[in-house]
């Protein structure tokens, strides 16, 4: 399997883009029309929203801290003050480098070549 040609793996594309496009037109031009298919779809979505309501729930608690941290992190960064999310919350960084977001520190006088990256400064990631 691991020596295939150009030539086959072409073959294997177009394959999978001819059968991505029948399924698309299948669900658009018959099923999606299709009222009893309409109803036992929606019927499957409320079954598995009520199954996983509550793990849901418990996933939302368990990553509530994490949440919060990437959201601030993510303002702080579209307001190009990253150094001001690092000072302010070390704890924060240090959560967010430990589950694999990397922080970088621009500073004008890098010039944005060689940003110093935050978990190089933890010793993390």
């Amino acid at each position: 399997m691991n020596n295939l040609n150009d030539q086959d793996i072409q073959k294997i594309i177009n394959q999978y883009k001819n059968k991505r496009e029948r399924e698309y037109k299948k669900y658009h031009e018959t099923l999606k029309l299709d009222e009893a298919f309409c109803q036992k779809n929606k019927q499957r979505a409320l079954e598995y929203y009520y199954k996983n309501k509550d793990a849901k729930k418990e996933k939302y608690k368990n990553d509530n801290e994490f949440i919060k941290a990437r959201s601030s992190f993510q303002y702080y960064k579209k307001n190009n003050r990253v150094d001001d999310f690092i000072s302010k919350y070390p704890l924060k960084c240090e959560l967010l480098t430990s589950r694999g977001i990397e922080i970088k520190i621009i500073t004008p006088e890098l010039n944005s070549q060689n940003p110093i990256i935050l978990s190089q400064m933890f010793g993390t990631a």
